[in-house]
């Protein structure tokens, strides 16, 4: 028998082969067919693994350098991992796109069409799970040791359809035709407890005695950064029964019972976020969240054993980031296991969590902070409750000593002492952690001042700040190849992995010359866009319009309704002024609700019926356009962010934690008209005021309004525009004289309008009519176009991963 090294000496081997020879091999013996025969589904897996052999010798590389070099671990926990398609950006990173399109093309395919044969994995929702996407991205192309831990969800949230302007939920299907990039590691498998009960023996030694058992089964995804020199894995858990299936029931014929256990337990890696507005809802979530979390630790435990004897210094070797408060319970987690399974006392083992754990924050938002009842949390996991008490015992007298009084202590402690209704999981996060991170400056200090303004008097240095970033592989280089070529052509291709690069356009921006070949470029992705949406939905627009786009989870806080609303006061004034100037323009909505949002399902049919008002209007024909695109995803944002003039980010002050869309649309080349909120105060001190419409309210007026209760009918009153709308709404005029439809919105707008929609209306109104003017100079748009791609380098996500790294991992990069 060879050694091992040898053998993979030899397979090496099989990389000398022409990428093309790859394809062909992977398409005959991999995927079964012959090329007279094959699909495009077929030549896009066989594509997908040849250069997936090309990925796994970096990968194996890659894991065998970090055992040697004993580098630090970081493991990235998130409920989501938006990752989109995985070929064309493999292919990219690895530097065989072109060699790829060539082979494609000469079989007579279009290289397209075979990329778009992959669907969008169903692993993320929204910004949460695209930022999780971009960080495995830039741990790879930095080089941390990075592995991310998330849920290998067979139907992701839901596939969105709609129904006469209703948003209606499906399955996803993504997993139907097999996931190319997958490894499963059927010998990766961990035991997952619930329930029972806590048995205290003589000497004090606590045992959890569950009454349910599942398996975690591991399954790789290799994540290559830029030029592949670094790969590294992205692991995802499929929930099984941990007993085989009752043969006695079945032989009895009591087939739903014999299987009773296998659907329980295959429910925990079903679907993302089920939905929480029901009992058995909320059970499911806590366990889905336990779940992934119980199983990475104990698989990262078992990999730093490798290197190491004892557990003692965990946290200098290891750093396990948090991504929201969904995986929380490793606090607990961590702790029990320490305890339970190695010994250590609880004030040992609490040290070496806050160690280990670090948390990042993305909203203030208290709804979005997680709590679940006490009861549920003691029916599903008894031992953790008692360790959570045992962290609140130890909490309290940590914040005696520093001075708290009873009643604020009360007010922080993971359990509140005389309100045991709850387990707030965002305190218990920021307890058990050593940093605890935002992710803009704005949202940094609001964390300090707000939400979590007791703890940070207690801990004032536990808080820091790492802006977010976006990958300029993805969200550039691959999505927008005309402007990349440009980008390269003018400065070089360093700007690939140091957007900061980028500020070298600045010198191009009043350039006559580069203005025409920039927006040359624009005009082609609007076309290429215009041609996307008659394919998925049938509507025709002008490509010479402006095309302004918000495309997010449809809540309250990110103010579709205003942007809607503003849609319906353009309407009504092209409809009284039919022969002014009035700048064309399409407006494009794309986003999910949760499916027990209702507000936000009605805000979807709201869109829906002013679009087939306005859009079938003949007296406004191509002046405005409205349109809501179906199942947003990562594959249409890649053709919607390109094409687009202007980037609609609008949400209410003092609510967005960051955002990531507005960077990636400033990048390229999109204007953002938006409020002082999350990462826009940090995109306008970057690209400069002249080049950002901000409008609306600031953080502190928008709280200052919230705390008097301001009535929104202070300001109606004052605005015809509003006055109109309203009418309309409520004479059923956009829904055929239903004039109950949109009972609950309008409710909002007049009575409560915690999010301010109508206070920051007028001056939006104003603000959308001074961009009509500046479109109207396409010189100057152009120049403003040119500074946001070349002033938006800083936000780059390998340099809010390198910030991980130096302030909160303490790990090295490249």
């Amino acid at each position: 028998m060879k050694p091992v090294q040898h053998e993979f000496e030899d397979a090496k081997d099989l990389l000398h082969e022409s990428f093309g020879n790859s394809v062909l091999r992977h398409l005959i013996y991999s995927v079964g067919k012959d090329t007279s025969h094959a699909v495009e589904r077929d030549w896009c897996v066989a594509l997908s693994m040849a250069i997936r052999d090309r990925m796994v010798e970096g990968w194996i590389d890659t894991t065998r350098q970090i055992y040697e070099k004993k580098q630090k671990r970081v493991y990235y926990l998130s409920m989501e991992f938006m990752i989109g398609r995985m070929l064309e950006d493999s292919l990219t990173n690895l530097g065989h796109l072109q060699e790829a399109r060539t082979f494609i093309e000469a079989q007579g395919l279009n290289f397209h069409d075979v990329l778009h044969a992959e669907q969008d994995a169903a692993l993320g929702n929204g910004g949460l799970g695209r930022l999780a996407a971009c960080f495995m991205d830039s741990m790879s192309t930095t080089g941390v040791a990075g592995m991310g831990y998330g849920i290998r969800y067979q139907h992701g949230i839901f596939r969105q359809n709609m129904e006469n302007g209703w948003q209606m939920e499906e399955p996803e299907d993504w997993l139907v035709q097999g996931n190319a990039w997958e490894f499963r590691r059927p010998e990766v498998v961990y035991d997952i407890n619930y329930g029972g009960f806590v048995e205290t023996s003589d000497d004090g030694k606590a045992e959890w005695k569950p009454s349910e058992r599942v398996q975690a089964i591991a399954f790789d995804m290799p994540i290559a950064g830029w030029k592949g020199a670094h790969v590294n894995t992205l692991r995802l858990w499929s929930a099984r029964q941990a007993d085989l299936m009752n043969l006695k029931k079945f032989n009895e014929g009591d087939f739903m019972a014999s299987a009773h256990q296998q659907i329980l337990a295959e429910t925990l890696s079903k679907v993302l976020y089920p939905g929480d507005h029901t009992p058995e809802g909320r059970e499911l979530r806590l366990k889905q969240e336990y779940f992934f979390t119980a199983a990475s630790l104990q698989d990262l435990i078992r990999r730093f054993f490798t290197n190491y004897d004892s557990l003692d210094n965990l946290g200098d070797h290891v750093a396990v980031q948090l991504n929201d408060t969904h995986p929380a319970i490793a606090v607990p987690e961590l702790i029990r296991t320490l305890m339970d399974d190695y010994d250590y006392s609880f004030e040992r083992a609490f040290e070496i969590t806050r160690k280990t754990l670090h948390y990042t924050n993305h909203t203030l938002l208290p709804e979005a902070l997680e709590k679940w009842p006490k009861g549920l949390f003691e029916h599903i996991l008894p031992r953790h409750l008692q360790i959570i008490n045992m962290i609140d015992g130890a909490f309290y007298q940590e914040a005696l000593k520093v001075g708290l009084e009873h009643n604020v202590i009360a007010n922080i402690q993971v359990i509140h002492p005389h309100q045991q209704d709850w387990v707030r999981m965002g305190n218990l996060a920021f307890i058990g952690s050593r940093k605890v991170n935002g992710v803009s400056a704005l949202h940094t200090e609001l964390m300090k001042q707000t939400v979590f303004h007791d703890l940070h008097t207690m801990f004032p240095d536990k808080i820091i700040n790492q802006t977010n970033g976006v990958t300029p592989r993805r969200w550039v280089l691959e999505c927008n190849p005309g402007l990349s070529d440009l980008v390269t052509e003018k400065i070089g291709e360093d700007w690939i992995d140091d957007l900061e690069q980028l500020k070298k356009l600045e010198e191009f921006a009043e350039d006559a010359k580069f203005q025409k070949r920039y927006m040359d470029i624009k005009s082609d992705n609007k076309k290429r866009l215009a041609e996307f949406l008659e394919a998925r939905i049938g509507i025709t627009v002008n490509p010479d319009a402006m095309f302004d786009i918000q495309i997010k989870r449809i809540h309250e806080y990110k103010r579709q309704l205003m942007n809607i609303l503003e849609a319906v006061a353009l309407y009504n004034e092209m409809k009284a002024n039919p022969s002014a100037p009035w700048q064309p323009r399409v407006k494009i909505f794309a986003g999910k609700a949760a499916p027990s949002y209702f507000l936000a399902k009605v805000i979807i049919k709201l869109i829906s019926d002013v679009a087939e008002v306005v859009n079938n209007d003949p007296e406004i024909g191509d002046k405005l356009k409205v349109i809501f695109l179906p199942n947003y995803n990562v594959s249409a944002a890649e053709v919607l962010i390109p094409g687009a003039d202007l980037s609609e980010q609008i949400s209410t002050a003092g609510f967005e934690a960051s955002g990531t869309g507005n960077m990636k649309f400033a990048l390229n080349g999109a204007l953002t008209v938006g409020t002082l909120d999350g990462a826009n105060v940090e995109m306008q001190e970057h690209l400069g005021e002249d080049n950002i419409f901000i409008f609306g309210m600031k953080a502190d007026a928008v709280a200052e309004r919230q705390h008097r209760r301001a009535r929104p009918s202070e300001v109606i009153k004052d605005s015809q525009r509003l006055q109109q709308i309203i009418g309309q709404l409520e004479s059923g005029f956009f829904s055929d004289g239903d004039t109950g439809r949109y009972r609950d919105i309008l409710d909002n707008i007049k009575n409560h309008d915690y999010f301010q929609v109508v206070p920051d209306f007028e001056d939006y109104w104003a603000t959308q009519r001074h961009i009509d003017e500046v479109y109207q100079k396409p010189s100057e748009w152009a120049k403003m176009a040119i500074l946001n791609t070349a002033r938006m380098g800083w936000f780059s996500s390998d340099r809010t991963i390198r910030g991980y790294a130096k302030d909160i991992w303490k790990t090295p990069t490249i």
